[in-house]
């Protein structure tokens, strides 16, 4: 099975900071005995920050981590001092996670490139101390504001796969064998839906010692759109790819059938991915001689293909070379 090391989906509590309530001090020195108000403003309640970090992979830190809170401010002191701020909590995540209201599942923002820092809960502002509220019909304003209450909720956050290219196909198409045989990558394989319950990334090596980002993403069924099998967390994770690679067997039925329901689902969960390149391969076309494979290429959608065994080797190299120019077009 794939590893427990990858997590693409956590759901946290996170709580910021309270602001520190305004001081109500008045001022009191010798020689000066109306000082009048000198109260500092409390400080703010600490944020909790998403921050994209390249080097970051997984959630996998903060799978655990359940419940997230922020240090409350100070409060204000006398001599207008400003009470300090709570610490931020800053969370270090991969760049391309999503941040959703647990309860609405409002996108609430995406971190997209490494170094981006983004609040997620915002810390309650400090009061304003007592020297604020002085008057010419009141002088010495015995009263302060109290600090604004932090943010609470559930919230989660969502992995994106960033990769150049996402293999598109139903359980068992044959995406992780594929995977396997251009990359060091080693997906669990067996003959059944759903081996792959993670996505699993390879770096496929190319010509003149360039490489290109392959990623083996749990199929799809018809219906995945609407959270029918593993669909939602599978199509969250193809928006990220540059280039679609269609997989689809050659004992499939009908394997333009297979390709139309496939681009279907894509549409219905969001239409900007038909925008994205493509490109068809035929699997396990070991099984197929010249004259089967001449019969069946009139009916394939208009779209680059090639037919390749994963097993055999066959046409892997030639699929490379596809993938490559799609790439740099």
């Amino acid at each position: 099975m794939a590893s427990d090391n990858f997590v693409d989906y956590v759901k946290i509590y996170c709580r910021s900071g309270n602001g520190g309530a305004g001081s109500r001090h008045m001022r009191r020195e010798k020689y000066i005995p109306k000082g009048g108000p000198d109260g500092g403003d409390g400080g703010r309640g600490g944020h909790i920050i998403l921050r994209g970090n390249e080097n970051t992979w997984t959630l996998l830190h903060l799978k655990y981590q359940k419940h997230i809170k922020a240090k409350h401010g100070e409060p204000g002191r006398g001599n207008l001092m400003t009470g300090a701020e709570g610490d931020d909590i800053i969370l270090d995540v991969p760049v391309g996670t999503l941040a959703r209201d647990a309860e609405t599942n409002e996108v609430l923002f995406e971190i997209s490139e490494n170094g981006q820092e983004h609040i997620l809960m915002k810390g309650g502002r400090g009061g304003r101390g007592n020297h604020h509220f002085k008057t010419s019909t009141n002088q010495a304003p015995e009263y302060a504001q109290p600090g604004e209450e932090g943010s609470e909720s559930w919230c989660i956050l969502e992995l994106k796969v960033l990769a150049d290219v996402g293999l598109v196909g139903f359980p068992n198409a044959g995406k992780s064998t594929l995977l396997s045989v251009v990359s060091a990558a080693k997906p669990a394989i067996a003959n059944y839906p759903f081996t792959t319950l993670r996505p699993n990334l390879g770096m496929v090596d190319y010509r003149g010692n360039q490489s290109f980002v392959m990623a083996d993403i749990p199929g799809i069924i018809e219906g995945a759109h609407t959270g029918k099998g593993l669909g939602l967390r599978f199509l969250r994770h193809i928006e990220r790819n540059a280039t679609l690679l269609f997989l689809i067997p050659a004992d499939s039925n009908d394997i333009a059938k297979e390709y139309a329901i496939l681009l279907k689902e894509l549409e219905q969960y969001n239409p900007e991915l038909l925008d994205k390149k493509r490109v068809l391969a035929i699997s396990k076309s070991d099984m197929l001689d010249e004259e089967l494979i001449a019969e069946i290429e009139p009916d394939l959608p208009d779209i680059p293909h090639l037919f390749i065994s994963s097993v055999a080797e066959s046409n892997i190299s030639e699929l490379k070379d596809l993938l490559w120019k799609t790439l740099q077009v």
